[in-house]
């Protein structure tokens, strides 16, 4: 007699949610590094500023490449592939003798990070098709509170490394953290076979190209939008153009255009997520520049003012996380969204402290609810085989809005950061909150359900 298994393998848990940290700890640890690393290696912050680009490009290119290779070869072996690369990384940035090293370590970092988000997605959908049920809300909960909390602590944990061992400490920290996910990996990951008559060499490495290609441009573009780098929205536009004509040709595309074309309500929610994450950082990086320049706060005070949005994130996505609706979480958190750019456009250097705590919170609220809904969306809505890439072009949106974002700020604090340019960014996140709310207002998928088994 064969027996059906019904409960979701909570053994998944640990290694699923702290492969899916690597990247948000490493993204903000940097914050506090960058001094030092200038200072120690003699480099002026217009060039350090690439131990923070390296890694977004790495991840922006890199996240749907890995998150293919994960539906083709099963999430077990780039899971244990990238957190492997993450340890070397380490190493790497650990022993760099020069900044171009160091980039590179970096670049290897966002490589390695790429496959934990992608492999968990793919393996809570096979656990739900493995039990015939859905997987626990609470996972997917758990993987957005961790997410957000890393993200919070991490500048925290890296001034603390830095306190007691240097700026390299940073780097060297991701080592004992790959052996974890290594052990945890190799333990508790579900061994499973490739698709029947896989192999690398089947693999759309033109397309792959093509689409690397096209990213890397228009990244490049956006971080710094000037006139004398007219070529490289060109080199995008054509690389766009190429990959549309060859994904629409060949039988096993790197990018299924077909498919996607045919899932609106993805679709969508991509969308709202370039949106959601346009609005976020460019508070995240022009506020707190206020608050130093035009409110005269110290980096401390500022970021004590952060504070609130943080808690109300975490709070947010952890009591809706016991909620299966997704349209409300949608409505409240662009609706925050939209009231905290309201407030935002009257700000200025009298404003009472109390309304600026409010205000962050009012953005942690849109934070934790439409990351979290954004992710139970795309759970629901991406087909079964392209779980893994669907889930590396979620976070390929999320990396194009914060670029997007940090263009805006660094065009609107052209002459410093004072408050005319603190309300202009205000602005473009009204903008953003209507729109997301609009989208979430007509989108009627996200009443149904999808993909149960």
């Amino acid at each position: 007699m064969t027996t059906v298994a019904t409960g979701f393998d909570r053994r998944l848990t640990a290694p699923l949610i702290l492969g899916s940290v690597l990247n948000p700890i490493n993204s903000s640890m940097i914050a506090v590094a960058l001094i030092p690393i200038g200072l120690a290696l003699g480099a002026p912050p217009s060039q350090t500023v690439w131990l923070v680009s390296a890694l977004y490009l790495a991840t922006a290119v890199g996240q749907p490449v890995v998150g293919r290779l994960v539906d083709l070869f099963g999430p077990r072996r780039l899971y244990l592939t990238g957190t492997a690369l993450v340890g070397v990384a380490g190493v790497g940035g650990a022993l760099a003798p020069n900044l171009g090293v160091l980039v590179g370590s970096r670049v290897l970092l966002g490589l390695g990070t790429c496959a934990a988000f992608p492999a968990a997605m793919s393996l809570l959908r096979s656990e739900s098709v493995r039990t015939g049920r859905e997987s626990p809300a609470g996972i997917l909960t758990a993987l957005s509170v961790a997410n957000q909390s890393v993200a919070i602590v991490g500048p925290t944990l890296g001034g603390l490394l830095i306190a007691l061992g240097g700026w390299r400490t940073i780097f060297t920290v991701n080592i004992p953290l790959s052996l974890a996910c290594l052990v945890l990996g190799w333990l508790r990951l579900p061994r499973t076979e490739a698709a029947a008559g896989r192999s690398i060499r089947r693999l759309d490495l033109p397309g792959i190209g093509l689409f690397a290609a096209m990213l890397t441009a228009l990244m490049l573009f956006l971080m710094h939008p000037r006139a004398a780098d007219w070529y490289l929205p060109v080199v995008a536009v054509g690389a766009g153009v190429a990959l549309t004509r060859r994904e629409l040709r060949v039988d096993e595309p790197f990018l299924d255009l077909r498919l996607l074309g045919g899932n609106v309500p993805l679709l969508v929610t991509f969308l709202r997520q370039l949106l959601s994450s346009t609005a976020l950082y460019a508070f995240l990086y022009g506020y707190v520049q206020w608050l130093e320049a035009g409110r005269g706060l110290s980096a401390a005070a500022a970021g004590l003012l952060l504070l609130p949005m943080s808690l109300a994130a975490v709070v947010a996505s952890a009591v809706s996380g016991r909620f299966r609706e997704l349209r409300g979480k949608l409505v409240v958190g662009s609706a925050s969204m939209v009231a905290a750019c309201a407030l935002l456009l009257l700000a200025d250097a009298a404003t009472a402290t109390g309304v600026l705590v409010g205000l962050a919170a009012l953005v942690g609220v849109g934070q934790g609810l439409n990351g979290l809904a954004n992710q139970n969306a795309l759970y629901r809505q991406a087909e079964t085989e392209r779980m893994g890439s669907a889930a590396g072009l979620l976070r390929t949106f999320t990396y194009l809005g914060a670029i997007v974002a940090a263009a805006v700020v660094a065009a609107a604090y052209a002459t410093g950061a004072h408050t005319g340019g603190l309300h202009h960014l205000a602005a473009l996140m009204l903008a953003c909150g209507v729109a997301l709310l609009v989208v979430s207002l007509l989108d009627r998928s996200l009443t149904t359900e999808r993909h149960t088994p």
